[in-house]
C-alpha cells in the first residue's frame, strides 16, 4: 500500500504543476466535491474541480493518490478522515490559515459537485455543520500561540473532521423508500 500523500507532497505537487491552489485549499476541494455525490476518477478530479491539469505530468501519481486517499479516508468505518494541514511542527499561523483554505475548498467542492437540492434536503444538524465551516473558511483565525491556543486549533480541527464525515454520511445515505407497497 502506497503512504498517504502529506501536505508537503501535495503542496509541491501542485506548485510544480502550476495549479495555484494551496495544498489545503485543494484537498478540501476535492473533499467537498466527493463527500456531496459528486462523480470523478482519480486521473479526471482536477477537471472535474475545473483546474487546469495541462501541467500535472510527473505530479499525476500524488495528484492520484490524493484521490484514493480521500475516498478510503470516508468511506473508513473507523472514522479515520483528516483534513489535509501542515504537520504539528507547522507554526500555529500556518496552521490556522490552511484550515481556512481547506474550509473554503469545501465549500467550494460542494458547489461543484451540484448539489444545491441534496444541501436543500439536509437535516437541521447537517446545515449548521456547513454553517459553521462558512463561518471558519470566512474567518482570519489568529492565535498567540499558547497551549490554551493550541488546544482551540485541535478542537477545531476535530470538529471539521467529524463535521465531514457526518455530512459525508448524511449526502450519502439511500432515499427514505416509499411507505407505499404496490400490489
Amino acid at each position: 500500500m502506497t503512504a498517504e500523500i502529506t501536505h508537503g507532497d501535495l503542496s509541491h505537487s501542485s506548485s510544480v504543476a502550476q495549479l495555484g491552489v494551496d495544498a489545503s485549499d485543494l484537498h478540501g476541494s476535492l473533499t467537498g466535491f466527493l463527500c456531496a455525490g459528486g462523480k470523478t476518477t482519480p486521473n479526471h478530479w482536477l477537471t472535474d474541480l475545473e483546474l487546469d491539469d495541462d501541467q500535472v505530468g510527473a505530479e499525476a501519481d500524488v495528484f492520484e493518490q490524493m484521490h484514493a486517499d480521500i475516498v478510503a479516508a470516508l468511506d473508513d468505518h473507523g472514522l479515520g478522515f483528516e483534513p489535509l494541514l501542515p504537520a504539528d511542527s507547522a507554526p500555529m499561523e500556518q496552521r490556522a490559515d490552511a484550515l481556512v483554505a481547506w474550509c473554503r475548498g469545501f465549500l467550494g467542492g460542494i458547489g461543484l459537485a451540484d448539489a444545491t437540492e441534496r444541501v436543500a434536503a439536509l437535516d437541521d444538524d447537517s446545515q449548521e455543520m456547513l454553517r459553521d465551516i462558512g463561518h471558519i473558511a470566512a474567518s482570519n483565525l489568529e492565535f498567540a500561540g499558547g497551549e490554551e491556543d493550541e488546544q482551540s486549533l485541535t478542537e477545531l480541527v476535530e470538529y471539521i473532521r467529524v463535521a465531514v464525515l457526518s455530512l459525508h454520511a448524511e449526502f450519502n445515505r439511500p432515499a427514505a423508500q416509499s411507505s407505499r407497497t404496490l400490489h
